[in-house]
């Protein structure tokens, strides 16, 4: 496991050289499509697959290496005491999106639409709560995403709540 972290590392330093390089070089849009940067990001890809069945094949786990998060030490728990509980999660909102189009037939409208979305809303929260979740609150809406008090705010989501 060690070797393919060592490869990795490895393999991110060489890139962190070679786009440096690039961009000095060439400029930052040029950098993006350069065949050296383009090799090393496929060889990276490689190695943390490698290190994925590493850690899959010793010790059984299924890692989220790939994922990009940003956010600040504090929110990731960085120094956080492992042996502490962990925190208990508060509620927030989730969105599913629509765009919907006009019926093809003249007894079809946008505004039958919502009742669709209600009913559906309806059988997600049975779900949800069967499955163990608490939904304080629920809403199907037309235009924007709902406002739940309390929750966070829609205007929060960068895309207003809109997939």
């Amino acid at each position: 496991m060690h070797a393919a972290v060592d490869a990795l590392a490895a393999a991110l330093h060489e890139y962190v050289g070679t786009a440096v390089g690039v961009r000095a070089e060439f400029g930052a849009s040029e950098a993006d499509e350069d065949p050296r940067v383009l090799a090393l990001e496929a060889a990276i890809g490689s190695l943390n697959a490698q290190l994925y069945d590493a850690l899959h094949g010793s010790l059984g786990m299924h890692p989220d290496l790939s994922s990009l998060v940003w956010a600040s030490d504090e929110e990731l728990g960085a120094g956080a005491d492992a042996d502490a509980p962990p925190a208990p999660e508060v509620a927030e909102p989730f969105y599913l999106g629509f765009v919907v189009g006009p019926g093809r037939t003249p007894d079809t409208s946008l505004d039958a639409v919502i009742d669709f979305l209600d009913n559906a809303g309806e059988q997600v929260v049975a779900a949800l709560v069967e499955s163990g979740f608490d939904v304080p609150e629920w809403a199907a809406s037309r235009g924007e995403a709902a406002d739940f008090e309390g929750y966070g705010d829609a205007g929060d989501d960068p895309t207003g709540g809109a997939l």
